[in-house]
């Protein structure tokens, strides 16, 4: 999000060339679709970095000294003639990109996104919203109280506050991830059984995360039976959350094991898509 809005100030001053990643075949360092935009003396995103973005930057600035317009591709083998052992092929493309082309590189290079639904605006929270700023995720976050969200925060964080909470939940986008941490076990509680009850009847909630111990989640699972949630229902709930093994109980400790598993979640419902698509 942040190349995004860097490409669109700069591009007021003056033309670059835009290099996209066309085409992967074996280890490349980046993904088809991943691009940097090129100025004499800057830069904006990356190809991934090494002897094949230095040869990229190379022939994109030679273009611009020039006064060339580019709109080519060029295969690059990731071996020893480029002093890089990854084995694979990359294919880059390169165009002149001027300021009128902005409305059309948007929606080119904006990546699609899916959303984190985060309740709770506390600490962890807080710090989970500062490492989603640098990743293609938009981020719903919810909270009951007034005053605790940021004055700032960045442009694809949308804040809501919601009392009750929990009816906030018949909002979240479908296919979100959601991540509960309130201020409250009681709001917690109510949030999961809403985002149960969702799942019942839609579906459409890839992960759902509860901040906690298993002692806590034990106490949640009595409860939620007592509402008539059946084992297999229960089970679409992951607490603890966070990846394993990340120890510590600092704020950014956990936002970073949260962060993890919701990208692992996330490529893994990319690759559920690709093979549905196939």
């Amino acid at each position: 999000m942040r190349d995004l809005d860097a490409l669109a100030l700069r591009l007021q001053a003056a033309p670059a060339v835009l290099v996209r990643v066309s085409c992967a075949q074996g280890s490349v360092p980046r993904e088809v679709g991943a691009w940097m935009a090129v100025w004499p003396a800057d830069q904006v995103g990356t190809v991934g970095g090494g002897q094949l973005e230095w040869q990229a930057l190379a022939r994109a600035r030679q273009a611009l000294a020039s006064g060339t317009v580019l709109a080519d591709e060029v295969r690059y083998p990731l071996g020893p003639s480029l002093a890089q052992c990854c084995g694979g092929v990359a294919w880059l493309s390169f165009e002149t990109v001027t300021a009128s082309d902005w409305p059309a590189l948007q929606q080119r290079l904006a990546a699609p996104q899916s959303t984190v639904a985060l309740f709770g605006g506390g600490h962890v929270g807080q710090a989970i919203v500062r490492l989603l700023a640098d990743l293609p995720l938009d981020v719903l976050w919810v909270d009951s109280r007034d005053g605790v969200f940021p004055q700032a925060t960045p442009a694809h964080v949308r804040c809501e506050h919601s009392d009750p909470v929990q009816a906030a939940v018949a909002d979240v986008p479908p296919g979100s991830s959601v991540v509960v941490m309130s201020f409250s076990h009681a709001e917690d509680f109510e949030i999961i059984a809403a985002c149960l009850h969702r799942q019942r009847t839609r579906g459409d909630l890839p992960y759902i995360g509860l901040i906690g111990s298993s002692t806590k989640w034990a106490s949640f699972q009595r409860r939620l039976r007592d509402r008539g949630f059946a084992p297999g229902e229960l089970a679409r709930v992951t607490c603890p959350i966070g990846v394993p093994g990340i120890g510590g109980k600092q704020p950014a400790v956990v936002a970073v094991a949260v962060v993890a598993q919701l990208l692992q979640c996330d490529a893994a419902g990319a690759l559920e898509a690709s093979k549905d698509q196939a």
